[in-house]
C-alpha cells in the first residue's frame, strides 16, 4: 500500500486541491483532500509535489508511434508502439490497422492477439478495408472492398474490438449487423453517406463515428451528410483528433456544443512518425511525408495521413482551449473507456485500476503509472509532437466541471 500527496486530483466530478491518493495491489483504494484527513497506513506518504494527477488516457484509435507501427507481424514492434504512447500517458490503447489484403490483416491481428491477452493493448481496430473509395484518405483505394459476409467473418476474431465501415456500401448495413452480432463495436467512417444512410448505420447497431469530420463528406447547410447525422444522433460516440491540424479549434468547439463531453472521445490517429523527425514514412503501403508535425500523402491528393499527435498533447490542447480539467479527462479517458465497457479504467475512482498521469503546471507529463507501477519514459521534451497552433481561439469549449 502506498499513499501519494499531490497538488490536485482530477476525479470524474471535481478537482480536489491539496489531495492524496492511496494505491494497493495496482488499484485505487482511497483518495481525498488532505484538509479532511489522510489515512494512517504506517508509512510516510510519497510527495508528488504541486502536480495535477489525471486518469490514464484511453486512446481507441492509434496506428503507431516512435518509429514503429501496429501494422506488423512482429510483436516486439507492436510493443514498442504501446510503450511509446504509454510514455505520453496512454495507459489503455487500441491498435488500429489500416487497409490491407485480407490475409495480411488476419496475420497482423493474430500477431496482436497475444498483446491483447497480455494486457499490453486493449484490442484491435480494423479501420479498413470496408471504406468508401470517395473518402479513402490514406487507405490504398485498390484494396478497398464491399463488406460481404464471408470477408467480414474472415477478419473478425476475439482480438478485434472495433471495425470501421462505410454504411452506404452495398453490404454495409448487413456488415454492421454482422459485426455487432459478433460482439464487436461497429464504427461509421471514411464515408460518403447521406444523412439518412448514416442514421441507418446507427439503426443497424453502429455506435462510433470514426474521426468526426475527417474522412467524411463535408457538412453543408442543405446537405448535413454524415457529420450532421453524427452530431445529431445520441447513439454515436464521436472520435476527435484534437491537434489543431485535422480540425480547427473552433470546429472542436462546435462539436462539444452539439454533442457534449459524454459523446466525444479524444483520439490520436497517430502513425509511425509520431515523435520522429521530419521525413518520409509508410502508413500501411502508402508513403507519407511529415513536416512540422503534419503528415500528408507523398503522392496524389496529398491528403492528411494520420497524425503525429499523442494523447497528452490532445489533452493539453483541450485544457488550453478552455475545457475544464474534469471535462478534458472525461473526453481523454472516461468516455472512450465506458464506450467499450472498460469500467476498470478511465477515471480516478476507488476500485479502478491505478492508471495515473502526473502533469506539471503546463500540463506536460512528468510521470505515468499503469496498474500501480511507475513506467520508464523518455524526457518530456525528447519527442514532443506539434500542438494546436492557436488553441486560445477556441474559447470556453467545455461544460463546467
Amino acid at each position: 500500500m502506498t499513499t501519494y500527496r499531490v497538488g490536485r486530483l482530477v476525479t470524474p466530478d471535481d478537482v480536489l486541491e491539496a489531495a492524496w491518493i492511496q494505491i494497493e495491489d495496482g488499484d485505487i483504494i482511497a483518495f481525498g483532500r488532505r484538509s479532511e484527513g489522510m489515512p494512517a497506513d504506517g508509512l510516510r506518504p510519497q510527495d508528488l509535489g504541486d502536480t495535477t494527477v489525471v486518469p490514464g488516457f484511453v486512446d481507441i484509435h492509434t496506428h503507431g508511434g516512435g518509429g514503429s507501427t501496429y501494422s506488423t507481424t512482429d510483436p516486439d514492434e507492436a510493443r514498442k508502439v504501446a510503450a511509446f504512447h504509454a510514455g505520453h500517458g496512454t495507459t489503455t490503447t487500441m491498435a488500429s490497422l489500416v487497409t490491407g489484403p485480407l490475409d495480411e490483416l488476419v496475420s497482423q491481428t493474430a500477431c496482436l492477439a497475444d498483446l491483447v491477452t497480455d494486457g499490453v493493448i486493449a484490442g484491435v481496430h480494423l479501420e479498413g478495408p470496408f471504406l468508401s473509395a470517395a473518402r479513402c484518405g490514406a487507405h490504398e483505394p485498390t484494396l478497398l472492398r464491399d463488406p460481404v459476409e464471408g470477408d467480414v467473418a474472415k477478419v473478425l476474431s476475439d482480438a478485434v474490438k472495433m471495425v470501421t465501415i462505410a454504411p452506404e456500401l452495398e453490404h454495409g448495413l448487413d456488415a454492421i449487423r454482422q459485426v455487432v452480432d459478433a460482439g464487436v463495436v461497429a464504427a461509421l467512417g471514411h464515408t460518403d453517406a447521406t444523412y439518412e444512410q448514416m442514421i441507418a448505420g446507427a439503426d443497424a447497431g453502429a455506435t462510433v463515428a470514426t474521426h468526426l469530420f475527417n474522412g467524411m463528406r463535408p457538412f453543408h447547410h442543405r446537405d448535413p451528410g454524415p457529420v450532421g447525422a453524427a452530431l445529431n444522433d445520441p447513439r454515436l460516440l464521436l472520435e476527435v483528433i484534437n491537434d489543431g491540424m485535422h480540425l480547427d479549434p473552433q470546429v472542436v468547439r462546435v462539436a462539444l456544443a452539439a454533442a457534449g463531453v459524454n459523446r466525444i472521445a479524444l483520439i490520436t490517429d497517430a502513425m509511425v512518425a509520431t515523435g520522429m523527425p521530419n521525413g518520409r514514412y509508410l502508413l500501411g503501403s502508402l508513403e507519407v511525408d511529415v513536416k512540422d508535425g503534419l503528415a500528408t500523402l507523398a503522392h496524389g491528393s496529398h491528403s492528411i495521413a494520420g497524425s503525429t499527435l499523442t494523447m497528452d498533447v490532445a489533452y493539453r490542447n483541450a485544457v488550453n482551449a478552455g475545457v475544464s480539467l474534469v471535462d478534458a479527462s472525461r473526453m481523454a479517458s472516461t468516455t472512450p473507456a465506458e464506450a467499450f465497457g472498460w469500467y476498470n479504467v478511465g477515471g480516478i475512482e476507488t476500485g479502478k485500476r491505478a492508471d495515473l498521469v502526473v502533469l506539471d503546471d503546463d500540463y506536460t507529463v512528468q510521470k505515468v503509472m499503469r496498474h500501480g507501477e511507475w513506467l520508464d519514459r523518455e524526457p518530456a521534451e525528447a519527442s514532443r509532437p506539434a500542438e494546436a497552433s492557436r488553441p486560445a481561439d477556441a474559447g470556453a469549449a467545455g461544460e463546467p466541471g
